[in-house]
């Protein structure tokens, strides 16, 4: 069943953009209403408060199976409500709305969208790309800078137990609240921002709090059609400011379709998979008995990568009980001048929503010739060989605890033998695109 979301024009505005001689605000501190000291005190904002513990068992939230038919979640119609303020207000760099969009023919149905504005209008990358932790430099933008008007909502645990929703509560600066707030530059409809602890300035990597976080609200959308995307430096962050994305949209992306093959069951039920016949080599953990389950292997498995400067990207789908870590090397490629030119002449950087399937095109050109092997070609120079998967996936099972005895090994030699089948699969040819594509209104 495709959700139906009301569109309305959007007010384009450069409201955002930090540029000598803009005219000051009427506001108090240093005059932008900012998140800093200057302008924070006595602010208010509405607070979303989420069920974290479960009474009966004490335990941390169970997870629950995530239907398309439920009714509209409170988290959901607060989410949508407040975007659509903040779009008719004009805070949005451009007008997402008015981009065209199409499911490109073929056996998994990757998405293209054309975008021509946003590699304009985004901000540039402050930071080195060869190094996936660096520290946090409040001199560089960061969320703190924002306007307090982009903020949507304060979001945190419940201290009874219950959802909870304060329309008008004040910040609590010295407990660092995680702020849900607009991405100016978005992708689709319903793009914010998840900002944890956003006051504590972390640098973008994610630790178990801050991922547990980001679950939970999955969790509480209650909406198979609201993913939350993660990107470590290197692997196409552009703000050193820790973050998670998310964006509604009604179909499933094509990494959701890819076959899987399960390597082990760990402690707490979560089933760790490997991706097949997907252009992206990766892992797929789902399931779990408690959120908390789920989270503590993923968090484990992203520090690993993180600690290890190997660049990757996460896809939270499935209302938070299934997780796509997809380790990647195409910044390295571009580095070393190993990426074809006519890859680097599309300026499209493979993020999560990409790898997922969603490609975020910004030439006419590449729009109307978007292919299924097009896209196949892009995302296969992302991933990374199969040798250098397997290492990645060694240092993994080190950190989460999976040894030689847990790997289910009839699985393992399955594996084996259809990697390389899809190794040696001939993909889709790279074409121009069809005018089959169906369009999406």
């Amino acid at each position: 069943m495709m959700l139906k979301i009301k569109r309305v024009p959007t007010v384009v505005s450069n409201y955002q953009k930090e540029e000598v001689g803009e005219a000051p605000r009427s506001v108090g501190g240093c005059g932008r209403n900012c998140l800093k000291a200057c302008c924070i005190q006595d602010a208010k904002l509405p607070l979303y408060a989420f069920k974290k513990i479960n009474k009966v068992t004490g335990k941390d939230l169970v997870i629950n199976e995530c239907q398309e038919e439920l009714p509209v979640a409170f988290l959901d119609s607060l989410v949508l409500g407040e975007w659509e303020d903040r779009m008719q207000r004009g805070l949005f760099r451009y007008d997402v709305t008015a981009c065209e969009t199409k499911v490109i023919p073929g056996e998994y149905g990757f998405i293209a969208q054309l975008n021509e504005g946003r590699h304009l209008k985004k901000r540039p990358t402050e930071f080195r790309v060869d190094k996936v932790l660096q520290p946090f430099d409040e001199n560089k933008f960061n969320f703190t800078k924002v306007g307090q008007e982009e903020v949507l909502f304060q979001f945190e645990a419940s201290e009874n137990g219950e959802v909870q929703f304060f329309p008008n509560a004040p910040i609590d600066v010295d407990n660092s609240p995680s702020f849900v707030a607009i991405n100016v530059s978005p992708i689709e409809y319903g793009h914010v921002l998840l900002i944890p602890r956003i006051f504590e300035c972390l640098p973008q990597r994610i630790d178990h709090e801050s991922f547990l976080l980001a679950l939970h609200m999955a969790a509480e959308a209650a909406n198979p059609y609201f993913r939350l995307g993660y990107n470590s430096l290197g692997a196409f962050a552009t703000i050193n400011h820790l973050h998670f994305q998310a964006y509604y949209l009604a179909m499933q992306f094509p990494i959701e379709k890819a076959p899987t093959k399960k390597i082990a069951t760990l402690k707490g039920g979560v089933k760790v998979s490997e991706l097949l016949k997907y252009p992206v080599r990766g892992l797929v953990f789902e399931g779990g008995d408690t959120l908390e389950d789920l989270s503590n292997i993923v968090s484990e498995a992203c520090i690993s990568l993180q600690n290890n400067n190997i660049p990757y990207n996460v896809l939270i789908s499935d209302c938070g009980s299934q997780v796509f870590l997809l380790p990647q090397c195409y910044a390295e490629k571009q580095a070393l001048g190993e990426v074809d030119a006519e890859l680097l002449d599309t300026q499209v950087n493979p993020a999560v929503w990409e790898i997922s399937g969603h490609m975020v095109l910004k030439r006419k050109k590449d729009f109307d010739e978007a292919s299924e092997g097009n896209a196949w070609k892009l995302l296969a120079e992302v991933s990374l060989s199969e040798e250098r998967f397997q290492e990645v996936n060694a240092l993994i099972f080190e950190a989460i605890g999976i040894g030689l005895n847990e790997l289910d090994n009839n699985n393992l030699q399955s594996l084996s033998e259809d990697n390389d089948a899809v190794n040696s699969t001939t993909y889709p040819t790279a074409v121009a695109g069809s005018e089959q594509c169906f369009v999406l209104q």
